[in-house]
This record gives structure tokens, C-alpha cells and sequence, in this order.
């Protein structure tokens, strides 16, 4: 894992509390984050928001 992936997934966590703020943090993070990146983020997206009725529809953003 890459310290920016590392870093987006930190922040991802830090702003879980609004689904504004996560989507807001996810659609920067796709500016930055190279594909193979990317892949790995909805990897942990997805098992991240499992739980997370509010957060199902925010992996339409990547």
C-alpha cells in the first residue's frame, strides 16, 4: 500500500461521520490516486461501508 493510499484511507476514516464530507474526500482522492490505487480504495470501500446503510450508493463515485 502506497503513502498515499495510506493517507486517503486515514482521512476516509477521520470524515466517516458525513457522508458529504467521505464522498467530498473519495472524489479528491481519485485526482490523485493512480489506477492500481484506485482499485485498492474501492476494495476497502466497499468492505469499509459493508455496515454502513448511509454509504452504500458512494461507491457510484469511483
Amino acid at each position: 500500500m502506497t503513502d498515499r493510499l495510506k493517507h486517503t484511507i486515514k482521512v476516509l476514516e477521520k470524515v466517516s461521520f458525513s457522508k458529504d464530507l467521505f464522498v467530498k474526500e473519495v472524489t479528491k482522492a481519485l485526482d490523485i490516486l493512480l489506477p492500481y490505487e484506485i482499485e485498492k480504495l474501492k476494495e476497502w470501500i466497499t468492505n469499509f461501508t459493508k455496515n454502513k446503510a448511509d454509504f452504500e450508493e458512494v461507491l457510484v463515485y469511483v
